[in-house]
């Protein structure tokens, strides 16, 4: 391999390294970061941030079976950027594998989520989930074994913006089983469950992780992150009325239970009750600091067994998506 020299552990103490997708690199193009290789606890400098990366390189890597490399994590950004610039070539390429793609996609995600929790009201990071949840739609609309590969890379230890990327993933699968071809509403509905949880940055850390009980204060704080959510998104004017819906409704119930407005049935929207199914869902079956996750067909018979609280309707759609005839969550 050429371009290559050892760190010192003076600049390995700089920072962390984060692992990237042979896949994502695209041909010929200049990074505007260097990558490493890595060899057991050592990184060693693979090609620096000016020079281009080539098939020969790339061909290369594969033949010593190296199939991913990585950045310094004070690059972390410039790769961000780089994949959402080339996000849309990356899920069109015929030559990368569909279970690669949804890991391109997946954690680009994730990375773009970060960044908006981390700064909900800036403009940019909105346009940047839009424009993210528009790749994801692509993906999604490619077919049935796009969702299944993305099944297949989902984190399910529960984390606000893995729950975020799942909710959405879950969200527009489940529309476009049920029916919702239109690439423009599939990217209103994406582009609200994303989102759906963004108010939850008002929210202490600590209540958000607390094992015990809640105190009924600590409860108040919850049930208003609905509401937070849309005002912070209305802060950044960036977003149709209908992506509004998923992010103050997603916990209402089709039988008034709910919050923040004790909604019923036909006073929520649609988009709403596809991600109310799988926020709770995702909730169920993942990891949190205070339970351990639940089994697919076990959480689809808690939610069944609890009668008229969600739409009977989509929950039977979404049960039969995640059958083992059509799409199946990996235990």
């Amino acid at each position: 391999m050429a371009d290559v020299h050892n760190i010192t552990k003076t600049e390995m103490k700089k920072g962390y390294f984060i692992p990237v997708h042979l896949d994502s690199l695209r041909i010929d193009s200049i990074l505007y970061f260097d990558l490493y290789t890595r060899k057991g606890i050592e990184y060693i400098l693979y090609r620096a941030s000016n020079l281009p990366f080539t098939e020969a390189n790339r061909t290369s890597l594969l033949q010593y079976n190296v199939k991913e490399l990585y950045i310094s994590g004070e690059n972390r950004h410039r790769y961000q950027e780089y994949l959402e610039s080339n996000m849309k070539e990356i899920i069109a390429d015929p030559t990368i594998e569909q279970t690669a793609k949804a890991n391109i996609v997946y954690d680009s995600a994730k990375l773009l989520v970060q960044d908006v929790l981390d700064n909900p009201t800036l403009p940019e990071n909105i346009r940047r989930s839009q424009d993210m949840v528009d790749s994801t739609v692509s993906f999604i609309l490619t077919g049935q074994t796009a969702f299944h590969s993305m099944l297949r890379v989902m984190s399910f230890d529960y984390y606000t913006y893995t729950h975020s990327v799942n909710v959405c993933t879950f969200s527009l699968a489940l529309a476009q089983f049920t029916g919702i071809e239109n690439k423009e509403e599939l990217c209103r509905l994406g582009t609200g469950a994303l989102l759906h949880d963004v108010g939850k940055t008002e929210i202490p850390e600590a209540i958000l992780k607390k094992r015990s009980s809640l105190t009924d204060r600590e409860w108040d704080l919850i049930r208003k992150h609905p509401k937070s959510g849309v005002d912070i998104l209305k802060k950044t004017n960036m977003i149709a009325e209908e992506s509004y819906y998923p992010v103050l409704q997603h916990h209402e119930r089709e039988d008034g239970s709910g919050y923040p407005l004790g909604l019923k049935s036909d006073e929520i929207h649609v988009h709403s009750k596809i991600v109310a199914i799988a926020d709770v869902y995702d909730a169920m079956t993942t990891k949190r600091v205070y339970r351990t996750a639940m089994a697919p067909y076990l959480a689809l018979k808690e939610v069944f067994d609890q009668g008229g609280v969600f739409d009977r309707q989509l929950l039977k759609r979404f049960t039969q998506m995640m059958g083992p005839g059509n799409w199946s969550k990996p235990t």
